[in-house]
Order: C-alpha cells, then sequence, then structure tokens
C-alpha cells in the first residue's frame, strides 16, 4: 500500500467524533521508525522510571518523617490543601506509585532527554488506536497491534475511568479504548468510562483520569478518597500531589541527596537517568553565602541570571505542578526567545512565587531535526516537512512487571521548540526499523 493510501485509510479509520474533542493532526503514510537498539533502550528506561518513582515516594514518606530532610515534604507540599497533603501521607497508599507512566522523550542529536514524566497521561486511547490502525495495514509497530491494549488491561483489570469536566477533551479515546477492552477482554473485566461524580456503584479499580490541582471541580473526590480509606476502591494514579511535581528533576540533581538516589536507584539506573534527566535548578529566592555560586551557572544569584545574554539562556522554566497551567506547553517559558526585560521579569515572578507555587528551571536540549512526510484527507500527493520528535512511550507497571504498550510520536514542524500536540504536527505510532 502507497503511503498516499495509508494515509487515506487511517482517516477513514476514525471512530466516529473522532478520538479528541475538535482536534486534528497530521496523518503519516507510515509508522516513525527507531532503531532495536533504542527499542532496547526504552525497554530499560521503563524499569528505571518505576525505581525512580518508587525512590521519590520513599524519599517524600521518609522526609515527613523526619528521616530525611524535612525542607523536601516541605517543598512538594507547598500551596497544597493541607487536606491533600494529610491524605497522601497516609499508610494505607503508602509505595503507590501510577500504574500507567509516560515520560516525554525529546529525540537529540546524541540520543534523548526526559523532558518530564507524565502519572495522568493523555493520548492512552490514542496510541492504542493508531498501533491497531496501522498494524492492519501491515505495519510492525511497538508494543503490536494490542499492546496498549494488554498493558492497560493489567493495570485496570476491569473498572471505572473517571474524567473531569477539565480533561473532557480526552473523553473520545478513553470512551474508545474502553469499547475495545469490554469487546476483547470479557474474561478479566468490564471497564466504563464516567463523570467524575459520586455514584453508589463504583467498581472496585478505578483509573483517576484527572489532575490533582482540579479537585476543588471534582465532585466525587471525597467519596473516592472514603473508599480508599476503606479499602473498597483502588485508584490510580493514587492521590499523591508529591508525585505530580516537575521539580523532582531538580531534587535528583541535588547533592546533598546524591547518596539517596544512588542507594535507591542503584548505581547503574542512577548514571543512566544522569545521561537522561536534563540538568534542572529550583528556583528557590533564599539568598546564598557569600562564597558560593549556583552550580553550572556561576552565578552567585538569580538576580544575576536574571541579566544573562540570550546566548546564555538556554533554559526553559516551568511550573513544577498543582496548577493548571502545569501540564501541556502552558506555564513553560522558552527563555532564550524573549527579550531580557521579558525574562527577568519571568524569573522575578517565579522566586516571589516560590511559597506557594515552586518553578523549575531545566536546561534545554533542542531536538534532533527529522525529513519527514504528511498526508491529510484530499490531498493528491504527500507533503514534506522537517521535524522534530516528542517521543513518548507508555509503561504499564503491575506488580513486578514493566512493560512498554507502544510509543506516541508526535513529529513537530521544525520552528517549533516546545513539542506537543498541535494542529501541524504528525501523530503516529513508533515501528522498529528492520
Amino acid at each position: 500500500m502507497s503511503g498516499l493510501a495509508t494515509v487515506q485509510a487511517v482517516h477513514a479509520a476514525l471512530p466516529d467524533g473522532g478520538l479528541f474533542h475538535e482536534k486534528e493532526w497530521r496523518i503519516a503514510p507510515r509508522p516513525f521508525e527507531i532503531s532495536s537498539e533504542f527499542g532496547e533502550e526504552l525497554d530499560k528506561l521503563g524499569y528505571r522510571l518505576v525505581l525512580f518513582l518508587k525512590a521519590c515516594d520513599q524519599l517524600y514518606r521518609q522526609s515527613a518523617k523526619g528521616r530525611q530532610p524535612s525542607w523536601v515534604a516541605d517543598l512538594l507540599d507547598a500551596g497544597k490543601p493541607p487536606e491533600l497533603v494529610a491524605f497522601q501521607r497516609d499508610h494505607g497508599i503508602a509505595g503507590d506509585i501510577p500504574r500507567v507512566i509516560r515520560p516525554d522523550l525529546i529525540l537529540t542529536a546524541d540520543g534523548y532527554t526526559i523532558a518530564e514524566i507524565d502519572s495522568v497521561p493523555g493520548g492512552i486511547g490514542l496510541t492504542a488506536w493508531l498501533n491497531k490502525t496501522y498494524a492492519n495495514l501491515g505495519h510492525k509497530v511497538l508494543g503490536g497491534a494490542n499492546g496498549m491494549l494488554d498493558g492497560f488491561a493489567r493495570v485496570l483489570p476491569g473498572g471505572d475511568i473517571l474524567i473531569s469536566e477539565e480533561a473532557a477533551t480526552y473523553r473520545p479515546e478513553m470512551n474508545w479504548l474502553a469499547e475495545q477492552l469490554n469487546a476483547g477482554f470479557t474474561s478479566t473485566g468490564h471497564w466504563r468510562v464516567l463523570d467524575a461524580t459520586p455514584r453508589t456503584d463504583w467498581q472496585q479499580h478505578v483509573y483517576r483520569f484527572f489532575e490533582l490541582f482540579d479537585l476543588a471541580q471534582v465532585s466525587a473526590t471525597e467519596a473516592l478518597q472514603n473508599g480508599i480509606r476503606e479499602k473498597s476502591l483502588h485508584i490510580t494514579p493514587p492521590f499523591k500531589p508529591a508525585l505530580e511535581e516537575k521539580l523532582w528533576f531538580a531534587l535528583f540533581w541535588l547533592k546533598p541527596l546524591e547518596d539517596f538516589w544512588r542507594r535507591e536507584l542503584g548505581e547503574r539506573a542512577f548514571l543512566a537517568l544522569q545521561k537522561a534527566i536534563p540538568y534542572t535548578w529550583l528556583l528557590d529566592p533564599t539568598p546564598l553565602p557569600r562564597h558560593a555560586v549556583l552550580p553550572r551557572l556561576e552565578a552567585h544569584s538569580w538576580a544575576e541570571v536574571g541579566t544573562f545574554s540570550q546566548k546564555k539562556r538556554n533554559f526553559i522554566l516551568k511550573i513544577s505542578g498543582f496548577s493548571e497551567k502545569a501540564w501541556g506547553s502552558r506555564g513553560v517559558m522558552v527563555a532564550a526567545d524573549h527579550p531580557q526585560i521579558e525574562w527577568k521579569a519571568e524569573l522575578e515572578t517565579a522566586l516571589s512565587e516560590f511559597a506557594h507555587q515552586p518553578r523549575i528551571l531545566q536546561s534545554f536540549h533542542p531536538g534532533k531535526l527529522f525529513e519527514t512526510e504528511y498526508g491529510l484527507p484530499g490531498m493528491a500527493e504527500l507533503k514534506p516537512m522537517r521535524a522534530r520528535v516528542r517521543l513518548c512511550p507508555y509503561y504499564f507497571a503491575h506488580e513486578n512487571t514493566i512493560t512498554c504498550g507502544g510509543a506516541l510520536a508526535t513529529l513537530c514542524p521544525d520552528d517549533k521548540k516546545l513539542l506537543h500536540g498541535m494542529r501541524d504536527a504528525i501523530l503516529a505510532p513508533t515501528g522498529i526499523a528492520a
């Protein structure tokens, strides 16, 4: 089948109503291919990320108990409702981590860098649909035709997928996912997609598809938390706002915590993650001693960093979490793309809001350029495009098993620095080159 014919077939296979509310994308004539060696690296990365999230949970709990520096838990609890902080410290969910883990990998000239880890990821149904659709058209895809469905069925063996109003854009893909699960996994359980409102007939297993910053708008919150306390409900991702913070990358690089990370991760995983996690600074306004400098910046203060020229500002500034601006490309600033006065103002705002809305500064790694092509319905020929790639593998963590069900490739036009789903991006499944 020609590339153009594949594009038309993929478009024709879209379910009625699409997979996202009022969102479109460019269609790839084939999967985005990676080498078999990189495929093996992705398998190893899943194991390392599970270790990392378990270590994050351990560090937070030990800090809250005074067995690690107390400022760690204080920092992770900043700006969060006291009742939610108290709930995440409950022993009933100690050790729980998200069962679906999606890192955002930016493919670079020398490999990849992990922009962030999303523990409430969108795109699960979309990636499952892409894998199944392209596999049915004869293409080999990472995870296989049903890898995403198999993985989700393991971590949620029948149950309810709860979606808040804020996450309603993703309801169509979750509806499709539930329909496929109910058609192909009838012996395992039954899946429903529901509004996040109180009910008396919830199933035991619940997938939380809403962010914790939005809990004030989720009327089912109290009932769900009661179900967890009573052990009548098991919910993933767990009600742990600390695990949804981006500032973990800054904590990973802090010298005073290095021994903890080495011990909990093991030397091999620690060194591998050092290569993949971009160096990250916590935007803490606390003055430094006279003789100290900010590591790798060789500056004595953030005020000095605020005077950096564009050439020296190879950073991305991000809101860490617990905010409606902490997902997608919102709350993100590419420092070098703004005039010095705007950069300085944004940095000053970040420092002034540290106590209740921590932000991080992350070293920026530009994506490698790829030559690709795409099609749209009605096009007479494929159109070439130079793109940078964000690769999002989906890991499903069940007991002691971590599997990669597939990976969503988002190919963005080469003039974009923030790589995310957009109307002029290509969305494709990932395949392994022969």
